[in-house]
């Protein structure tokens, strides 16, 4: 095998990618009109969202459904082209010139890890900011207020102490971006349990070394007087930041969450005894995304070599979705399980893409005897 694509690798590859594109396109395309604007419809006329900011909401939603419809694109695709190849004697032509069934994998493979790779760059940054702009535009234009709407009551704990605020907003000057609550109290207890203390403040700002609260009273409950004390500034060195803040009051959710900003909620949960499961999943599926795509892809190849030979489109296009419905449904099993018995995430992403493979080398074998 030549370790440069030669134009035969490129014809594969080209057909593949143009396929999964198309094929994305059309799913993305759906589930914006389906699951996007269509369930929109109910909350138009509430506050000042009409028909435009919902549109405008499930615009911004583009590269988060773009990534969640990618790996079904991705075998759909596939199928669809390398089906079109098969049914048109192109692969056998393609065989005879010297290209070999595993240098058709890997001609196929690696289009497919590039656009892998973009999408995990794009759930890792544009989507997460596109996500959170659109839920805090249609807050705002629902309830007129959009701090109330993102902070409004929110409640986090750090060891013993226990903060509630009642607004918050996030600011910027220059490139310096920080995240500012209002009207903030923090409840400290003892080891014993017993209230120690209780500081109201009338803002916190959040930087690089924790909390710096303005205009802050204190009172303090010993056992047998109350002091009060007040200070103009005051340093809170706290782990928590924007993304546990988030997780303690389920401002944003889970499953739309930065991969570091799961780890962070994933962390503060643990540190104050909450359960952290539903973040480890999240957290997990992130990292088993690519093998997941490469495992649905690679899997689907060895149909070309046989029933996709002699089937119309819509064979084709069956096949392929009963291959991406039956791995997400065999996946998505293995990880309620994991919830439910508390075993751990990562065993249960990587089980259905090891079967997927293990079946998929077993009749590429098959077939190439």
């Amino acid at each position: 095998m030549m370790p440069f694509p030669r134009i035969h690798d490129l014809y594969a590859a080209r057909v593949a990618t143009v396929t999964v594109m198309l094929t994305w396109a059309v799913l993305t395309g759906m589930d914006l009109v389906v699951s996007g604007l269509f369930s929109e419809i109910d909350d138009i006329g509430q506050g000042n969202y009409g028909f435009f900011q919902a549109l405008t909401y499930v615009l911004y939603s583009v590269p988060r459904r773009a990534y969640t419809m990618f790996p079904t694109a991705a075998v759909i695709g596939t199928l669809m082209g390398l089906g079109q190849l098969a049914a048109t004697s192109e692969l056998t032509a393609l065989r005879a010139l010297g290209l070999s069934r595993k240098r058709l994998s890997l001609s196929v493979a690696v289009p497919l890890l590039l656009l892998t790779a973009v999408m995990i760059l794009n759930g890792e940054t544009l989507a997460p900011w596109a996500q959170r702009s659109a839920d805090g535009m249609k807050a705002a234009s629902k309830s007129r207020d959009l701090i109330v709407a993102q902070y409004s009551g929110l409640w986090a704990r750090e060891g013993d102490t226990f903060l509630n605020a009642r607004t918050g907003q996030e600011r910027s000057d220059g490139g310096r971006h920080w995240l500012e609550l209002s009207d903030v109290r923090l409840f400290e207890f003892d080891d014993d349990g017993r209230l120690a203390s209780v500081a109201n403040a009338a803002t916190a700002e959040h930087g690089g070394d924790g909390w710096l609260l303005r205009d802050v009273r204190r009172v303090w409950f010993e056992e047998r007087s109350v002091t009060e004390t007040s200070v103009d500034q005051e340093q809170w060195a706290s782990q928590l930041d924007s993304a546990a803040l988030a997780t303690a009051g389920n401002l944003w959710r889970p499953r739309y969450q930065r991969a570091a900003d799961l780890r962070s909620g994933i962390e503060y949960r643990k540190r104050n005894g909450l359960d952290a499961s539903e973040y480890e999943e999240h957290y997990w599926g992130r990292w088993y995304y690519p093998v997941n795509v490469l495992a649905l892809c690679l899997a689907a190849i060895p149909f070309a070599f046989g029933s996709l030979r002699s089937g119309g489109l819509g064979r084709r296009l069956f096949i392929g979705v009963v291959f991406a419905l039956g791995f997400w449904l065999l996946q998505n099993q293995f990880v309620r399980l994991a919830g439910v018995y508390q075993f751990d995430f990562r065993l249960a992403y990587l089980v259905p893409p090891v079967v997927m493979l293990t079946v998929s080398y077993l009749l590429f074998r098959r077939r190439s005897g």
